[in-house]
């Protein structure tokens, strides 16, 4: 007999699938609906009435590595070994921390890491949120919740999918070939990304801040809020064919943390990616002026309770230089009162991380700022 884990120990009754998409599908329905049953749970992340991300709990990257495999034939940007590296990045280590969505975060790397573009990303989503309403359609018991608020919220969102087309693709009859549902996948993309394309309401999906130009560069994502490129979409039925996009380099990203705590400091070096991340701990925060100045990191992981000079006023040092007005600056901290949040936000902090974090914890709040 399988054992069910204690969080599924919930209350079952009889799920209307349809029913429960069409309530979360109006203009002012933001968050995330969860959907539970005795074989796993479902999760379909919404912003205003469209779908943003979905994803099936017992099979969280396996759709994403098959996806992906399928997208390297197309991108010349993907190695082979990608897969490998996000699950040494993403899977390794964080099985029992925290994070709802793992590969999500994975797939906002492989934007930040010039692997794929936005729009690439766009596409990938759907074929995963495709993949995820075909098996929550046919589920017939369950419970539910909806939550407002999602590990989504301060995320960079790549497109906003219209549920009830990606139903209708979902219902097509097996007898309709998969060349046929391509097409239809293709004719949508087009649509958003042709320039003499007009708006209509029944469009598949719509790509965040996608403005087709004659001619595009791909230029890394701003680290103080989320500016996808505008990158063309591959319509075009050559599937032999990948598209040739300029070699990236990637970026190895410096975040610099001062706690007066070297347990602290350990822990967050512990918890970040060596491939991704160069972490420089430093427990004196007067000795860490001078060396932020001179290392210009990329973002700053800054305790507030330090003897000497405190986080609030190495915050607003900071702040004073011209280099570091906008460097993403996060407060961390054990107090989460209002007056600290008050205080963090007067000196112009980023974020605010509060003690003690998980590696989750942390990951998000860096990938909200520099992707």
């Amino acid at each position: 007999m399988k054992t069910l884990p204690i969080s599924r120990y919930r209350f079952f009754q009889k799920l209307q699938p349809l029913s429960l998409l069409k309530k979360i599908t109006g203009k002012s329905v933001t968050g995330c609906l969860q959907v539970f049953s005795t074989s796993g749970s479902w999760s379909i992340y919404m912003d205003e009435g469209k779908l943003i991300y979905a994803c099936y709990s017992e099979k969280m990257f396996e759709p994403l590595y098959r996806n992906l495999q399928r997208l390297s034939q197309q991108i010349s940007t993907l190695p082979n070994g990608i897969k490998e590296q996000l699950r040494a990045i993403f899977e390794t280590g964080i099985e029992n921390q925290a994070i709802p969505n793992p590969d999500y975060l994975a797939i906002c790397w492989l934007v930040n890491q010039k692997y794929i573009s936005p729009s690439q990303a766009a596409i990938l989503i759907e074929q995963l949120a495709l993949e995820v309403l075909e098996s929550f359609l046919n589920l017939e018991e369950g419970s539910y919740e909806f939550i407002p608020e999602s590990f989504l919220d301060d995320m960079p969102k790549f497109c906003h999918l219209n549920v009830r087309l990606l139903v209708e693709r979902c219902q097509m009859p097996r007898g309709v070939g998969v060349s046929e549902r391509e097409a239809s996948r293709r004719e949508a993309a087009y649509r958003q990304t042709s320039p003499s394309s007009q708006s209509h309401p029944s469009q598949l999906f719509q790509i965040n801040e996608l403005q087709p130009k004659a001619k595009t560069t791909p230029k890394l994502p701003s680290t103080n809020g989320y500016k996808p490129a505008a990158y063309p979409i591959n319509t075009n039925d050559h599937r032999g064919q990948r598209i040739i996009q300029p070699p990236a380099d990637k970026k190895i990203y410096t975040i610099f943390c001062i706690d007066d705590n070297p347990t602290i400091l350990n822990a967050i070096k512990s918890y970040l990616d060596e491939q991704t991340f160069s972490v420089i701990g430093v427990t004196d925060s007067l000795k860490a002026l001078m060396q932020i100045v001179r290392i210009k990191p990329d973002i700053i992981l800054l305790d507030i309770s330090m003897p000497n000079l405190d986080g609030y006023e190495l915050c607003s040092l900071l702040r004073k230089h011209s280099y570091f007005k906008n460097t993403p600056v996060i407060m961390v901290s054990e107090k989460v009162g209002f007056i600290d949040r008050a205080k963090a936000k007067m000196v112009r902090a980023s974020g605010y991380l509060t003690k003690p974090f998980t590696q989750g914890d942390l990951l998000k709040v860096i990938f909200q700022h520099i992707v």
